[in-house]
């Protein structure tokens, strides 16, 4: 069985002239990433490896969840590939992990994300926002020959935000 996580890169700043691969979180993006990182771990396999686009936004959402996860910050994978927008560039990408993983976390960019969510997954999602977290697993041991698999789980920030007080995790009676 293969397992993937797709993570969203926090809410971008567009505060400075700069472009768009370069372009760092927001201070909403920052909270909303510690956020969902601190909720997340319950949802995450034992072992895996973690890949993201080298745009800014992506890497930077990356390393907040390292922080908040204990996963050393050397063992991110960046790829310029992953700085992709297309469901079709992403999924090719996914399907080239090498087999000895069987659990790839991945930090990139939207309409690559919703759209594979919707492709690979059995769950339709109308938007993946910034931050959102969706899980998919798929049956066989080889990233190459995926195709539809199991929506497993989906998060996002406004999901945690709405609670008051704000969710811990633990249901409150």
């Amino acid at each position: 069985m293969k397992n993937l996580i797709l993570i969203r890169h926090a809410k971008s700043s567009w505060d400075a002239p700069l472009i768009d691969k370069d372009r760092p979180l927001s201070k909403r993006g920052i909270n909303d990433a510690h956020l969902m990182a601190a909720h997340v771990e319950e949802h995450l396999p034992k072992s895996y490896v973690v890949w993201s686009s080298t745009a800014q936004r992506a890497k930077n959402t990356a390393y907040i969840f390292a922080e908040n996860l204990s996963i050393p910050q050397d063992t991110i994978v960046f790829k310029d590939d992953l700085y992709t927008f297309d469901e079709k560039n992403l999924a090719d990408i996914v399907k080239s992990c090498n087999n000895q993983f069987d659990n790839l976390i991945l930090f990139g960019h939207n309409g690559a994300i919703t759209n594979f969510v919707n492709t690979f997954g059995n769950r339709a999602v109308e938007n993946v926002p910034t931050a959102g977290f969706v899980s998919l697993s798929f049956e066989g041991n080889d990233w190459s020959d995926i195709t539809k698999g199991t929506t497993e789980t989906v998060l996002f920030p406004s999901d945690l935000k709405k609670y008051d007080p704000p969710f811990t995790g633990k249901q409150v009676y």
